[in-house]
């Protein structure tokens, strides 16, 4: 049997890592793209200028929100315009994405510093591609993963706390979407099996969210960097982004595609929705009911949702909760690397169940 694993060509983290921007990128070319998302770009315009002078030219460009085909293509359109021989993406998950899309497209090397710690997508050569109103579209599978990733968790630690425990509920789902893609002998995001070690690695992301989910949230609400919230954005960003990847997807990620379809769900973060999904998914899978309250537990314990009100959908009707159950079954989708029976009406059962439970605990 052939497995495989892909990684990041460069991963730094750190304290103010954000001042080895030039040295890091001078690596890869003499001039970059720079795409940063509207909310930090004034914030960090004038630092990325600062600590790129005098090592690599940048042209830098705000980012219009949404990663879909319209603005890759635009990107695609200035990168050419300028003549830049790398690209770079600086924010959230849609913006890596974007830049990491529109680096393949150029076929360039990808820098990625992502501002906060609400996904793993920035190890990842995977983008997620939206319609240009936000309901998800397909995976783009890329050739490469980035050149190099940058995390200052200083950065990370100054951003609101929700992001980082959105962070922690996309991560949650690593090790149980890894464990059963295992046991089903299915393909992971490079269409083989994973090997031993990115199983291992999910494991651990598991352990580390249990370990120091809760203090690195604390560390978080009072904007300082402590040695919990490494270990968070570690696992949120690497452990995470190189256990789903080289792991597998399965059914979190499957059901918050789900999700994408019911407008109430848009103001909630990836890592919310794919937390709600991982509830039903233990349920759906017959997970022992010890883990099953060792994952509610945690989730409560971070801030993460356990009821459907939680995503926006108090009292939704069963009928339009289906209707995120049958895209979540949709051809091609992730859930099928489950080692049971899949159906929209035993995910339809999932939801409920994983919703009432919430409800009682709150109760």
């Amino acid at each position: 049997m052939i497995t495989t694993a892909i990684f990041p060509g460069r991963y730094v983290q750190g304290n103010d890592a954000i001042h080895l921007l030039g040295e890091e990128l001078s690596r890869l070319g003499q001039k970059a793209l720079v795409m940063m998302g509207p909310v930090i770009f004034p914030k960090l315009q004038p630092i990325v200028e600062k600590f790129t002078q005098g090592k690599i030219e940048v042209y830098l460009e705000r980012f219009g929100g949404e990663c879909c085909d319209p603005e890759i293509e635009h990107m695609v359109a200035l990168g050419k315009a300028q003549n830049v021989d790398m690209i770079v993406g600086i924010g959230g998950g849609k913006t890596i994405d974007t830049a990491k899309a529109t680096a393949h497209h150029l076929q360039l090397p990808a820098a990625i510093v992502p501002t906060i710690a609400s996904t793993d997508a920035p190890c990842s050569a995977l983008a997620v591609i939206y319609t240009p109103e936000g309901v998800w579209e397909r995976y783009l599978i890329l050739p490469r993963n980035p050149d190099l990733v940058l995390v200052d968790t200083n950065i990370i630690a100054r951003a609101p706390v929700r992001f980082l425990v959105a962070g922690m509920g996309d991560a949650l789902a690593t090790w149980f979407e890894a464990e059963d893609c295992q046991i089903k002998r299915a393909k992971n995001m490079t269409g083989r099996m994973g090997p031993m070690t990115a199983f291992n690695l999910a494991h651990l992301c598991y352990e580390t969210l249990l370990e120091y989910g809760v203090h690195a949230k604390i560390a978080c609400e009072q904007d300082v960097v402590t040695p919990a919230l490494e270990r968070i954005v570690e696992a949120n960003t690497l452990l995470s982004g190189l256990g789903f990847e080289s792991g597998g997807l399965a059914a979190a990620h499957a059901i918050h595609n789900g999700f994408t379809i019911l407008e109430e769900t848009k103001k909630f973060w990836h890592g919310e929705k794919v937390a709600f999904g991982l509830l039903a998914m233990l349920i759906l899978t017959d997970r022992p009911s010890q883990v099953i309250d060792r994952v509610f537990g945690f989730c409560e314990s971070v801030g993460l949702p356990t009821t459907l009100a939680d995503i926006g959908l108090d009292g939704i009707s069963d009928d339009r909760l289906l209707l995120a159950a049958q895209r979540a079954c949709g051809v091609g989708e992730t859930i099928y690397n489950e080692p049971c029976e899949i159906t929209p009406e035993s995910v339809l059962a999932a939801l409920c169940t994983a919703d009432a439970e919430g409800r009682r605990r709150h109760a």
